[in-house]
C-alpha cells in the first residue's frame, strides 16, 4: 500500500505535487492504473488509482473517501522540553506519531537547553510518521512556549505535570482511556520545583511514571504508549 499526504484535497481529480509525482513514479515506480492511498492529515483516507504517471504531475482519480479514518477515542497534548540533542526530541515526535497523539508543543523551561527549533523539518518528521504508520492524522505542532506561558492557557480535561521530586503524585495508567489530556514532561534535569509549584496552581496534578529515572523523550513515547494502552 503507497500512501501519500495531500492536505489540500478537492474534487474527484487530484494531482500530487513535484516532489510526491517523483517519489511515486521515479522512486516506486508507479504506472497509470496503479491504486494508491491519500490522505489529508486531518482523518481523510482516499482510496485513488493513477491516471497519469507524469514525474511532476502524476494525476489521480478519487474512487472513494472514508472520514476520521482510525480517529483516536481521546485527545492527548503533550507538551515536551526540547532536548539538547535534538535527535532525540525528533525520536519522539516520529514514535509519537506511529502510536498516536494529537497536538505537541515545544515546552521551554528554565532547565531547557535547547530554545529554538527547526518546525519546518520536525513537520516532516510528522508527515513521514504519519505515512509510515498508515495514519490519516497529523499531530498538530505548536511553536515553542515558555512554560509560564502556556500555563496561563486555560484548557480542559485531564492535565498532569511529570516530574520526579518525592510527594504524592498519581500513577499514570490510572487515568481514563476516552479523556483529553494536557501532560507537560520536563527536561533533562526536571521542572523546578517553582514550575511544578506554578503547574498545580493551574490545575496540574503531579504523576509519576514508575520507579526508573526517564529521559525527556522516553518519558513522552511513555506516556503516549500508556494512554494508547488503556483503549485497547
Amino acid at each position: 500500500m503507497h500512501l501519500f499526504y495531500t492536505p489540500a484535497l478537492a474534487g474527484e481529480v487530484h494531482t500530487l505535487d513535484e516532489q510526491e509525482s517523483k517519489h511515486a513514479v521515479r522512486v516506486l515506480r508507479l504506472v497509470k492504473g496503479d491504486p494508491v492511498i491519500l490522505v489529508d492529515g486531518s482523518g481523510g483516507w482516499f482510496e485513488a488509482v493513477i491516471v497519469e504517471d507524469h514525474p511532476k504531475r502524476c494525476q489521480l482519480i478519487i474512487k472513494s473517501k472514508t472520514s476520521d479514518y482510525q480517529s483516536l477515542p481521546y485527545s492527548l497534548h503533550l507538551a515536551v522540553s526540547p532536548t539538547k540533542n535534538l535527535d532525540r526530541f525528533e525520536w519522539f515526535l516520529e514514535k509519537a506519531t506511529e502510536i498516536g497523539i494529537t497536538e505537541i508543543t515545544p515546552l521551554l523551561c528554565h532547565r531547557t537547553e535547547r530554545k529554538q527549533v527547526k518546525k519546518e523539518r520536525l513537520e516532516r518528521i510528522l508527515v513521514s510518521a504519519m505515512k509510515q504508520s498508515l495514519k490519516a492524522y497529523k499531530p498538530i505542532l505548536n511553536d515553542p512556549v515558555p512554560i509560564k506561558d502556556f500555563l496561563e492557557v486555560k484548557r480542559g480535561g485531564t492535565l498532569g505535570i511529570a516530574h520526579c521530586y518525592p510527594q504524592d503524585r498519581k500513577v499514570l495508567h490510572k487515568l481514563e482511556p476516552t479523556a483529553n489530556y494536557t501532560l507537560l514532561v520536563g527536561p533533562e534535569g526536571d521542572f523546578t520545583e517553582e514550575e511544578v509549584a506554578d503547574a498545580m496552581k493551574a490545575g496540574y496534578l503531579p504523576f509519576h511514571l514508575g520507579k526508573s529515572r526517564l529521559r525527556t523523550e522516553t518519558a513522552a513515547v511513555y506516556i503516549t504508549a500508556a494512554i494508547s494502552f488503556l483503549d485497547l
